[in-house]
């Protein structure tokens, strides 16, 4: 079970848990038309916790919302404060954070929105792709379920519905003795996993699919792509073939949840050595650096408790 926070900030105001409940008819249980994030906050190895690119989330929060037309009912500011007061209030040095934004109840109707409520829930998650899947990475499938194609689901936003997919494709790897689904756009070409974004490494050049390609435009994706400038890499962000990430020399994930974790096969085809190269290893100690405040660059990202 998922060790939540006792108290829920729900429009402006904290409510116990078991307080925070919606109707059955509410719009978006029905439609799947809302928007969400995932957040982390890290205990700080220079003491303190802090919240890893707190208003990076927060605008692509309300940029669903604009994606889907939908009226957000609170300021960007305010919501960064809702944040850093809910880690508070459940008094967590470390968490995972999840705001999600839906219309309630009223009309069931597709033509409207109905009263848009925003809802900040925590809860402690350690290692989302499982024990060892930092040090020693996973075994990833590509998926019979294809990313969604531009023009079908809006893949900027973190849209609610659209996740459907990802739940399919990850349970069908797991099914099948994988840890993680990769899926490929609608033209056969590698998009994202089911909740993370891939990179893979190919004679010293980081490739991972482009922000106008069917991917969501991660703030992890972000954060790593700005690292690898920082240390000199050379990385290209352009579209690549099944293939291609098979003759990789390493493969890793990123995501809020999933942090940067190593890919070791692949559709049953070992990845390089089989083990995280030297590439995927510097970028994830950076990046542990960097979310644990050690790094003296991009301090401004980390939003303190």
């Amino acid at each position: 079970m998922v060790d939540t926070g006792a108290k829920i900030w729900m429009d402006g105001k904290f409510i116990n848990k078991q307080d925070a409940v919606i109707s059955v008819l509410t719009q978006s249980l029905h439609y799947g038309i809302g928007t969400f994030e995932g957040i982390r906050c890290y205990k700080l190895n220079t003491g303190g916790s802090a919240i890893f690119r707190l208003k990076d989330h927060i605008q692509r929060l309300c940029d669903g919302a604009h994606i889907l037309n939908m009226d957000q009912p609170f300021s960007i500011d305010e919501l960064i404060d809702a944040h850093i007061e809910t880690v508070r209030i459940n008094r967590m040095d470390e968490c995972y954070i999840r705001p999600i934004m839906f219309s309630g109840d009223g009309d069931m109707g597709l033509a409207k929105f109905n009263d848009i409520h925003i809802a900040i829930a925590v809860w402690k998650w350690g290692a989302y792709l499982g024990e060892g899947a930092l040090e020693n990475g996973i075994r990833a499938k590509v998926s019979s379920f294809n990313r969604h194609h531009v023009n079908i689901g809006m893949v900027q936003g973190k849209i609610n519905g659209q996740y459907v997919t990802s739940v399919l494709a990850k349970r069908e790897a797991i099914a099948g003795g994988y840890d993680e689904a990769i899926m490929l756009d609608t033209q056969g070409y590698v998009a994202e996993c089911s909740g993370e974004n891939i990179f893979i490494v190919k004679d010293n050049t980081i490739y991972t699919a482009p922000i106008n390609s069917p991917i969501l435009p991660g703030i992890t994706r972000q954060t790593i792509i700005k690292l690898a400038h920082d240390l000199n890499y050379t990385i290209k962000e352009e579209r690549f073939t099944r293939d291609f990430m098979y003759l990789a020399d390493d493969v890793f994930l990123t995501g809020t949840a999933a942090e940067v974790t190593p890919v070791y096969e692949i559709d049953d085809r070992q990845i390089g050595t089989g083990k995280p190269g030297p590439i995927t290893l510097t970028l994830q100690n950076t990046y542990f650096q960097l979310i644990r405040g050690e790094l003296d660059n991009h301090q401004n990202w980390l939003f303190h408790i």
